[in-house]
């Protein structure tokens, strides 16, 4: 067991010598910081005081990690981090707080830690330590002990060092023993994310908003509603995370609800804010150069004063647990981006209420892109352009998201911008000279640069005019739903005014905000101005269908981007909507999408589109594309058309996941991304991530690869050992549904199904079977009939493939390949593939049915053809339709021997099968077992045979 260090027996020695006088009032919480606190974390491995000399924004510990207002502190005394992720909080109090039992501190610490969605952080005044878990929702009222996981005295610090060292130290963070800590020790009891409850929070607010703004001005339409709801929540907010970050005067929200008439009075701080950001949230007059125009609407509107007072006092303490400061950008874009997931509608009385959007209803809810992917597109892409350039290069990439919802994608980017202008600004890219020449360095390159200027706990920040400058050159988003592109506005210009004061912004004489209106737009990223060139008039759609089509002309509302070529990076999460299957638009717009976009073929889903749309349009020159999709993009034949168009380009990475990265979705995903450079020779990095740590792997295949496999498949799972011996099996065989139909089987209407099953032969009822029926080489009836009568037949209208003298029965659930051989003319459901041969061929189905069962399809079938996804494992007719049959030629005596050696060995098998069944003795069932093992492998023996597999290749299939 390790000992606790000598320097932790000198702070306990020295502290208990003297306890009572650092109990006194004049013994400050910075003296015991600086003489006990800190160095007891230096001995768990942390830099307390960078003498490491590394980057202010990357260093171990920040100090108060935000700002004080009024001596009131706003955010923890030290903020421990790996790089600049946070890992844990520490509260520090003097030693004249009793930390066991006071409820305030106890309650402080967890506000910080849970509104930043830490799940463990620390408080102390050294005389005591306690941890506490930071997932369970901070209540006023709570006692010490809630949450509270460790408690020890200064007296046991060395008796429990390895407790405390195991999970708090810089090592044990580093190793992962600080996060497995956090999920095997905090309760589930009682957790809910911060996340959740904001949501929770604002919808409540948007329920009452809406009825009592329907109740109060009854002439507003359900749009408007929508609109003045969103905008009085959006604006509430801006300026309530305003007040924590000290650019607002604190509680200046909270004194509204003292008197009445409180709409009124909390509009005329909206419109002081207007003067105050030039910030499209607040825009209520018309003003010259301004994008867009005023909102006409708020300031006339009637609200309760009930309502009003009940939102802002949940707010503030002690109703709200809530610490803006602390809390992270992306939090309020998971928030919003679930709350965009309903919409308020109108009844007839003109009564709101609030509904999930049908969209999302049908695709199970709302799925907010993950930080990881985000930080991975982002630094895949927008890490790749800044790569060697200077700030003035890099004022001329222009990055897109067509489809940008909350705005996640563009914060990632525009935060990885601020940090490599900071970087560079500070001279950070000298680190790795000499301490004496990197300073000089870092000292000249800031003297010649106004953009950076020196705040608190030393680090570096831009100045608000510089994050202006990069906000309106670099970052440009487009999306259907207004409101959409309303959050996306209030979210960016929230992380302009991270670290700012309200003393940093009277510097500037002009409004502290820029107008995003030319950077953030609404329209329909996928249907331009040629719509309705085809249409008669536009008053043939209602409005809501006008909403949808919302056509948007990309060369018109991006001019100057469009001259210079188009935009440098694409990056997002697109809408993965199968308008196919849905009625999210009318028919006529399906056609215009089916006609403008050839990468559909037959499938409507937008992700294709909105990856063509940016091929074709929008990625300039040598620019960037870079999306997560659904992985049916990587090898489903409906999306050849647009692997080949990808293809034309340089794929740089394809990137798959081996768990879901998006909660509660069945969906599997993958990241790839494209360079618009004509040049498909080059190597692809092929990454696989294992797990949420993201640990990659990371191999690399030819491009050509791609362009030589079946439908230009991309072969991820595939090694290029693998590629070379299906060319090899291609080459011997003829695909399946090349010689062979195969046969979509009855496919019921569910809600009558019940009555068209008998288990006794009625008038035109029919033997019929299921997947459940069909084993390998077997076929077990279970008595079940089925009434064929075409009425009541959803598809299928035929029976000549049931009534075929012969037919292979195909399983199409399952993690394998399973077949047998039915002459009896059984009838069969949709969960079988009916098999039945083209006229001409001479082929018998029981040596395909050989082939088919063999060890080396199965391979071919899971190396191959098998979907990626796990969720259910579904063998769809395409698959196995591509499997190849090594094809006989009747005219050599020696082929022909090998075909009928294998219908003889499939017959074998056949009624060894069926043997088996009727046998009750065990020891007869073990004995006619071993003949039917002896049997399938004398059949694998004679595929390898006819494919001429290599003893080295046979080794393969077997695993050796």
């Amino acid at each position: 067991m390790p000992k606790a260090p000598e320097v932790i027996k000198r702070l306990t020695d020295d502290f208990n010598r003297n306890i009572e006088s650092f109990k006194e009032a004049g013994y400050n919480e910075t003296q015991l910081r600086r003489e006990f606190i800190d160095p007891f974390f230096e001995a768990l491995g942390w830099d307390i005081a960078n003498k490491a000399g590394i980057a202010p924004a990357y260093r171990d510990v920040i100090h108060e990690d935000a700002i004080k207002i009024g001596g009131t502190t706003k955010a923890p005394d030290y903020c421990f981090r790996i790089g600049a992720t946070r890992k844990f909080f520490l509260e520090a109090k003097k030693p004249a707080i009793n930390i066991k039992g006071d409820i305030s501190p106890a309650y402080q610490l967890r506000r910080y830690a849970w509104s930043a969605k830490l799940p463990l952080s620390i408080l102390t005044d050294f005389e005591e330590l306690a941890v506490y878990d930071c997932q369970i929702r901070p209540n006023v009222n709570d006692k010490a002990t809630t949450a509270r996981m460790f408690y020890c005295n200064y007296k046991d610090y060395a008796e429990k060092w390895e407790q405390i060292a195991g999970v708090f130290s810089k090592e044990a963070v580093l190793k992962g023993a600080f996060d497995k800590y956090a999920s095997e020790k905090t309760t589930k009891r009682g957790t809910t994310t911060v996340d959740k409850e904001i949501l929770a929070e604002i919808e409540g607010w948007r329920e009452t908003l809406a009825k009592n703004i329907a109740l109060r001005n009854s002439k507003l339409s359900v749009y408007d509603l929508n609109f003045a709801v969103q905008k009085t929540i959006d604006r509430i907010l801006f300026l309530r995370i305003c007040e924590d970050r000290g650019i607002e005067r604190a509680e200046n929200l909270l004194g509204l609800v003292n008197g009445g008439r409180i709409y009124p009075r909390l509009f005329e701080l909206f419109e002081k804010a207007d003067e105050r950001y030039n910030s499209g949230i607040f825009h209520f007059r018309r003003e010259k150069e301004r994008p867009e125009g005023p909102d006409e609407l708020s300031a006339n509107l009637k609200i309760d004063d009930d309502v009003l007072k009940q939102i802002l006092k949940d707010l503030y303490y002690p109703h709200s647990p809530y610490e803006f400061s602390v809390m992270p950008a992306e939090i309020l874009g998971n928030v919003y981006e679930q709350f965009l997931g309903k919409v308020i509608r109108l009844t007839a009385s003109h009564q709101a209420k609030v509904e999930e959007k049908p969209e999302v209803k049908k695709a199970g809810g709302v799925y907010y892109t993950p930080s990881y992917i985000v930080d991975y597109i982002v630094k895949n892409t927008v890490g790749k352009l800044c790569e060697g350039k200077t700030p003035k290069q890099i004022e001329k990439i222009k990055i897109l998201d067509p489809a940008c919802g909350s705005g996640s994608f563009l914060i990632g980017a525009y935060q990885y911008l601020l940090d490599w202008h900071r970087d560079w600004y500070v001279g950070e890219d000298t680190m790795r000279l000499p301490r004496c020449a990197r300073n000089d360095a870092s000292s000249s390159r800031r003297r010649l640069n106004k953009s950076v200027y020196q705040g608190k706990g030393g680090q570096w920040f831009l100045t608000i005019e510089e994050k202006k400058r990069i906000l309106l050159n670099n970052i440009f988003g487009v999306d259907i739903d207004s409101q959409a592109t309303e959050v996306t506005k209030l979210s960016l210009l929230l992380k302009v005014l991270e670290n700012e004061t309200q003393e940093s912004l009277r510097l500037f004489h002009e409004r502290a905000l820029p107008d995003l209106g030319d950077n953030i737009k609404c329209g329909n990223s996928l249907i331009g101005p040629d719509f309705y060139q085809n249409q008669q008039m536009t008053f043939g759609f209602d409005e809501e269908q006008q909403r949808k089509i919302n056509a948007f002309d990309w060369q018109k509302e991006f001019a100057p981007i469009f001259k210079q070529g188009g935009f440098d990076a694409v990056i997002g999460n697109p809408p993965y909507i199968q308008l196919s299957m849905s009625a999210y638009y009318d028919e006529d717009v399906n056609q215009y999408l089916s006609h403008n976009y050839s990468s559909s073929m037959g499938r409507l889903n937008t992700y294709g589109f909105f990856i063509e749309k940016a091929l074709r349009i929008l990625v300039g020159k040598d620019g960037l594309l870079s999306f997560i999709v659904p992985n049916t993009i990587l090898t489903q034949e409906y999306y050849q058309s647009l692997r080949q168009q990808i293809l034309q380009y340089q794929l740089n990475n394809i990137t798959t996941y081996n768990f879901p990265v998006f909660q509660r979705a069945v969906v599997e995903t993958t990241v790839f991304v494209i360079k618009k450079h004509s040049q498909n020779k080059n190597v692809v990095n092929i990454v696989e991530c294992d797990n949420k740590s993201m640990s990659y792997q990371m191999r690399k295949i030819q491009q050509k690869t791609f362009l030589k496999s079946h439908n230009n498949a991309f072969l991820v799972k595939v090694d290029l050992r693998d590629l070379a011996f299906k060319e090899k099996l291609d080459k011997v065989g003829l695909q399946l549904g090349n010689i062979c139909n195969l046969n979509q089987a009855i496919a019921l209407k569910y809600d009558r199904s019940k009555s068209l099953f008998k288990k006794n032969a009625g008038s035109n009822y029919k033997r019929v079977l299921d997947g459940r029926n069909i084993q390998r080489y077997t076929l077990e009836w279970d008595g079940t009939y089925l009434a064929y009568n075409t009425k009541n037949i959803h598809s299928c209208k035929r029976t000549d493939i049931f009534e075929a003298d012969g037919k292979i029965l195909f399983r199409r659930v399952g993690s394998s390949l399973i077949a047998t051989y039915d002459d009896a003319k059984f009838y069969a459901l949709n969960t079988l593939v009916v098999i039945t041969p083209f006229v001409q061929t001479k082929d018998s189905l029981k040596y395909i049915l050989g082939i088919l069962n063999s060890r080396l399809m199965n391979y071919y079938y899971v190396k191959h053809l098998k979907s990626t996804k796990k969720i259910f494992s579904e063998i769809q007719a395409r698959q196995i339709s591509q499997i190849p049959i090594c094809v006989i030629d009747f005219s050599r005596p020696d082929e022909v021997k090998k075909h009928d050696k294998m219908v003889s060995l499939v017959e074998e098998m056949l009624e060894l099968h069926k043997k088996i069944n009727t046998i009750k003795n065990p020891n007869e069932k073990t004995r006619v077992q071993r003949q039917i093992d002896s049997t399938d492998e004398r059949i694998d023996q004679l595929v390898y045979e006819l494919y001429g597999l290599t003893d080295e290749e046979i080794g393969i299939v077997k695993g050796k």
